[in-house]
């Protein structure tokens, strides 16, 4: 991974434009081939990204220095005008072992992966822990309709939780194959806040009964 602190402009130039003007960001180029920029500010979000698969090309044209990002795909770039470079660091971090849910969260997850039906008659689960390019979405289903839905399980539902099922929701309606995909957040415990804002976004809220869950478990093993 390197990491960038620089004073930079940022033009994204794709389906529609955008711009950030001068000011000190952090950009992050990961080995997966993405690039993100950040500011001091919205936590984890970055203010602007390109997922993979998408190169950087390096040049400087009359003493200004010019990165420029385009995706391999769709052809869509970040042009960032970089006036001073504060850092610039490269780190291998190798393979990382993934998120290690705890035990209730991960045992919420796989009872509802096997008793999806919990959610309505006709659902069907097309599978766990479906990967995408900034982490893998808990449950990837259909409904009685034969739509996507995207389940993000916790065992307790804060904000947090709502910003990343967001994320995850914005990367899979890109797929023509999934779109358009609806998002529900699921939870033993969910606070109001977060009822607010995922209702705000379009999110179904959905609280779980863990020891119910168990009990449909037992039901269809007692025999």
């Amino acid at each position: 991974m390197r990491l960038v602190i620089a004073r930079c402009s940022v033009d994204y130039v794709g389906r529609l434009t955008a711009h950030l003007p001068m000011a000190p960001r952090l950009l992050l180029m990961k080995a997966d081939g993405s690039v993100s920029i950040h500011a001091d500010d919205r936590a984890y979000k970055p203010l602007n990204w390109m997922n993979p698969p998408c190169k950087l090309r390096e040049e400087t044209l009359d003493g200004v220095l010019t990165w420029t990002v385009v995706h391999g795909k769709t052809g869509e770039k970040l042009i960032l005008t970089i006036d001073e470079i504060l850092h610039d660091s490269s780190h291998e971090l190798g393979i990382d072992p993934g998120l290690v849910k705890d035990g209730v969260e991960a045992h919420l997850q796989e009872l509802l992966a096997e008793h999806i039906t919990t959610l309505g008659d006709g659902w069907t689960l097309v599978r766990r822990e479906f990967m995408t390019a900034i982490g893998p979405v808990d449950i990837l289903c259909r409904d009685h309709t034969g739509a996507t839905v995207a389940i993000e399980i916790k065992r307790r539902g804060d904000i947090d939780g709502v910003e990343q099922l967001t994320r995850y929701l914005e990367l899979l309606n890109r797929d023509p194959l999934l779109a358009p995909v609806k998002g529900i957040f699921a939870a033993q415990e969910i606070r109001p806040q977060a009822r607010v804002l995922a209702r705000d976004r379009g999110i179904e809220c959905v609280t779980l009964d863990y020891d119910t869950l168990r009990g449909i478990e037992r039901a269809d093993t007692l025999f």
